[in-house]
């Protein structure tokens, strides 16, 4: 497919970089030095110029798109490209939003501003601290097959039970399949005989229920969220809370602003907003943060995330999670004692990249920064996991493949060696990213 991408920023070349293999693309941005660096690093062809300019999206190739991704920092540059390119050429629009009000005006007017798929970056990172609030020790969760099936991505810590168990040995769960060990900087896919060690990065696939049973299992903090502090009602800070609204929590909410903090305390009736600055540590201490179970740093600097993150730590909150908006930060706030690093912009690429996959892919999850991909796939009849046992499927797959889970006509499916896949069945999938396109053309 020909691929325009309007916007050279982390979501942008994130987008890029998984596509450049398998498609034609081209990447449009005002900044001269981006898209020459881009031109050197990328396989892609890349134009110097404005995508609201209709004449640069000719430049670009817009006749002959099949897909024009809008995903500036503006959004209504983003709405503006989209309604430009779909008003010109028979093309599949995407537009990449930070408010949720243009979500929502969206969705309630179908065709609205030229856009066929809209991504609001704040709710999908809103969303993503929801899940990963409720699972002590992970760092990563998504949901596919419809909230039948569950991945994790979770830390083992030193005193955990299952450390220096093999994973035949810790697989003691009805529906849960272990997919992958990350391990410093390799990547091991797991067999019986494979020994979980201390500080591994366990991925496992399986029922909401197994998944909370493992997570009782390794971890070494509490299993239920009820006390919820959010520092900072920037849009995430406040999609967060209202998140946690949505599913019956009563969340504490410090905002130093006074205006913010009125707003956000008119349009939040479950929330108890605090005025005041969080990184004072006689204040947290104050208001008892040290007792809470998650602490969600949302202020408008990575350092300050870091540094409300740091305080709640030590005054002994269970969970810490820092959104970061530079990528390359992630594992540095982990290290220094960050329990969760979240990235927007790597949500929103992980969630536009979707929609370049073959018709059958339903959902994707990238892992480690794209080392590997978690992804649901629909079965068709020319798959090669139709008509034969997967033990004998699998060995016509390439290696770096676990088939995790299986959904059908709404019920879970645990796979063993003898299990047999359907037509029509949802699989869900753990892909090295080397062999990703392989095994989709497979499946």
């Amino acid at each position: 497919m020909y691929v325009i991408i309007v916007g050279a920023g982390e979501v942008g070349r994130s987008i890029a970089a998984n596509l450049e293999d398998t498609h034609d693309v081209v990447v449009v941005d005002r900044d001269s030095d981006v898209t020459e660096e881009l031109t050197y690093s990328l396989d892609v062809l890349t134009i110097r110029g404005d995508g609201t300019d209709l004449e640069v999206l000719r430049e670009a190739g817009l006749e002959q798109a099949g897909l024009v991704i809008a995903c500036t920092d503006n959004d209504e540059t983003n709405a503006v490209v989209c309604g430009a390119a779909k008003a010109t050429a028979e093309v599949f629009t995407i537009a990449r939003v930070r408010r949720r009000t243009l979500l929502e005006t969206w969705q309630g007017s179908q065709g609205a501003f030229g856009v066929d798929f809209m991504v609001c970056t704040d709710l999908l990172t809103a969303q993503t601290i929801f899940r990963i609030s409720g699972l002590p020790s992970a760092h990563d969760v998504d949901t596919f097959a419809g909230g039948l099936v569950r991945m994790a991505e979770f830390d083992i810590p030193e005193d955990s039970p299952i450390v220096d168990r093999t994973v035949s040995e810790a697989d003691c769960y009805d529906s849960l399949t272990f997919a992958a060990i990350f391990r410093d900087d390799e990547m091991i896919v797991t067999r019986g005989d494979t020994v979980i060690r201390a500080c591994d990065r366990v991925v496992v696939i399986g029922s909401p229920d197994s998944m909370h049973d493992f997570a009782d299992e390794v971890a070494t903090t509490p299993d239920d969220t009820e006390e919820v502090v959010i520092v900072g009602a920037s849009e995430i800070g406040f999609q967060a809370a209202r998140e946690f609204e949505e599913h019956g929590f009563r969340p504490r909410l410090i905002e130093q602003d006074h205006e913010r903090a009125r707003e956000v305390a008119e349009a939040l009736p479950n929330t108890m907003v605090m005025e005041s600055d969080a990184t004072n540590s006689e204040f947290l201490a104050r208001e008892h943060v040290g007792e809470a179970d998650v602490v969600v740093a949302a202020l408008d600097s990575d350092e300050k995330n870091l540094l409300v993150s740091l305080l709640a730590d030590r005054l002994g909150v269970d969970r810490t999670v820092a959104i970061i908006e530079t990528p390359e930060y992630a594992d540095l706030f982990e290290t220094v004692g960050v329990d969760v690093a979240v990235n927007p912009r790597e949500e929103t690429a992980e969630e536009i990249i979707r929609f370049t996959r073959t018709d059958h892919t339903e959902k994707i999850a990238m892992l480690e920064h794209d080392r590997a991909e978690v992804i649901e796939i629909e079965v068709g009849p020319d798959s090669v996991l139709v008509g034969q046992d997967i033990v004998d499927a699998a060995a016509e797959l390439p290696d770096g493949v676990v088939i995790g889970a299986i959904s059908r006509g709404g019920e879970h499916i645990t796979p063993r060696g003898s299990t047999a896949v359907q037509p029509g069945d949802h699989v869900v999938v753990f892909v090295d990213a080397t062999v990703l396109d392989e095994v989709v053309e497979l499946i």
